[in-house]
């Protein structure tokens, strides 16, 4: 009777697909997943980053009044940036920002080009919305669109990220995130950023590999979350999760899972 009640076992935990560690080319293939997905991640904070360099608004201030000071803040607080100011129309004020060739570091990222951030209402209601596509940070470019809507019934913050694999022709990165507020943390140019959002990877024949962040938490001049889950429900079946710790982050490191395999930690490369 028991090798044939250890034959049925046997049988039964091979049914249920819940034994040991994935095989070395799944970790692979879910490690390079959230390695891309993590850059997409990096740009996404990168462009609010940038948001966060002007004071945000205070509602029930003019418009132009509100921009007059804070783009002389601006200059004093960063000697690499030049700050201009246009009316767009009679609701739309644009500012430009142009950094210094050298480059601009701000909250530990390297910042050169252009920015366009274009303030449309005021007092009641401000929209902000960034051009980032004349920006690089830390050398990349930024195919990101980020702002924010703030006074009325809530204050909000978004970046969308579109952005090629480099060497590989068709496949790209959506991403749109949102910021979330947490009690004693600043909105947006603090030193912690909390993501929250939802894209896909794509590959060439159109299919997608589902991505969701949920809380992944940034602290200022790092590449990967502090904290948070990144989980992917791929296009050949699997579930994969990316756990971001705080003993693992200083490490570089990240608890990954795939489909009901045991967890194993892994290196994630920038």
């Amino acid at each position: 009777m028991r090798p044939i009640l250890a034959l049925s076992l046997a049988l039964l935990v091979a049914a249920c697909g819940g034994s040991g560690v994935p095989p070395d080319e799944l970790v692979e293939s879910a490690k390079a997943r959230v390695e891309r997905a993590a850059a997409a991640g990096h740009l996404a904070r990168s462009a609010l980053e940038m948001l966060g360099v002007m004071p945000v608004y205070t509602c029930g201030e003019p418009r132009r009044a509100f921009l007059d000071v804070a783009t002389v803040d601006v200059g004093k607080r960063l000697s690499c940036v030049t700050t201009s100011i246009r009316s767009m129309d009679a609701v739309t004020d644009a500012v430009v920002f142009t950094f210094a060739e050298r480059g601009c570091e701000i909250h530990g990222l390297k910042f050169t080009g252009r920015a366009v951030l274009q303030y449309r209402g005021g007092e009641d209601r401000m929209e902000v919305e960034a051009s980032l596509r004349e920006l690089q940070v830390d050398g990349q470019p930024l195919d990101v669109a980020a702002g924010y809507g703030t006074c009325g019934d809530q204050t909000s913050a978004w970046a969308q990220v579109y952005t090629a694999v480099p060497g590989q022709p068709g496949h790209g990165i959506q991403l749109d995130v949102r910021v979330t507020q947490r009690p004693g943390l600043p909105f947006l140019g603090g030193s912690t950023l909390i993501l929250d959002g939802q894209g896909a990877l794509v590959i060439p024949d159109g299919r997608v590999d589902q991505l969701t962040f949920t809380t992944l938490k940034y602290e200022v001049g790092e590449f990967l979350p502090k904290e948070g889950t990144l989980t992917l429900q791929t296009v050949d079946g699997h579930f994969v999760e990316a756990s971001f710790q705080p003993s693992l982050w200083r490490l570089g490191k990240v608890k990954l899972t795939v489909d009901d395999h045991e967890s194993v930690t892994v290196p994630i490369v920038r």
